[in-house]
């Protein structure tokens, strides 16, 4: 590891921890990487304050996945002065939609709420996790692994990263405005965050690459780790720029 280099954050997303990013992070053995946990934080602004005040270094590489892209969109929009790089995989960018929308996304995540208190944690990710990866990874040792993940955590902390992402700022506005070099990944058979969304992000951010990974879902970075961190070395290596010039509060 280089420890000349900035440290790089990868930001997991609900209900992920390290084993989300750790295949990814040891193909990357010459960047300090490191993944923060969420616990009970209930919303995207804690997540992001929490990045930033454990952070002792004034500037650091921002990767993040799904929910983890958001709360790394958050950091940047107070602290753009802290990002050297900025990478948002199988993520979005939108505040929760209006009418039917939004209420057959809080009926969909509160059944799956239920059903973690009723029946466990497992048997609630049995049922969500299948459709989060290609349909060739259900029932490998990956999607175990992707199980074992979400049976560490416990109900009240779905709960609480339900309710950040429920109450999820739209982030439209600040796209146009980062500086830093950024990556938009997607995976290809990603049908929670689709390759649409993920091209529109990329046609907005102005110094972005859009990068697409073949055969995989929606976890990427396990389900497709080296594709992943190969894109990740590009994206790191390209120079340093000035980070946003967004006129959010500093940290």
């Amino acid at each position: 590891m280089n420890t000349e280099r900035p440290p790089l954050l990868m930001l997991p997303g609900l209900l992920c921890d390290h084993a989300a990013w750790a295949t990814a992070a040891a193909a990357l053995p010459q960047y300090d990487c490191r993944v923060p946990a969420w616990g009970r934080l209930d919303t995207l602004d804690a997540m992001a304050d929490h990045v930033l005040a454990s952070t002792t270094e004034p500037r650091f590489a921002l990767a993040g996945h799904s929910m983890g892209g958001r709360v790394a969109l958050e950091v940047v929009r107070r602290a753009p002065h802290r990002v050297t790089h900025l990478a948002l995989l199988d993520t979005g960018y939108q505040a929760l939609p209006d009418g039917e929308a939004a209420e057959k996304e809080r009926a969909g995540r509160a059944a799956l709420l239920a059903r973690a208190r009723e029946a466990g944690m497992r048997a609630m990710g049995q049922v969500w996790a299948t459709g989060m990866v290609h349909p060739d990874q259900v029932g490998t040792p990956l999607f175990a692994t992707i199980l074992d993940m979400i049976e560490r955590s416990d109900p009240d902390q779905f709960a609480a990263q339900i309710h950040a992402l429920l109450g999820r700022p739209d982030a439209t506005s600040l796209l146009s405005d980062v500086r830093c070099p950024t990556l938009v990944l997607c995976a290809r058979q990603d049908t929670w965050s689709p390759l649409a969304r993920h091209e529109i992000m990329a046609g907005l951010i102005p110094q972005s690459v859009l990068h697409v990974v073949e055969h995989s879902g929606h976890m990427s970075p396990m389900e497709r780790p080296q594709d992943v961190a190969d894109a990740m070395r590009t994206w790191l290596a390209r120079p340093m720029l000035c980070a946003t010039s967004t006129g959010g509060r500093r940290a």
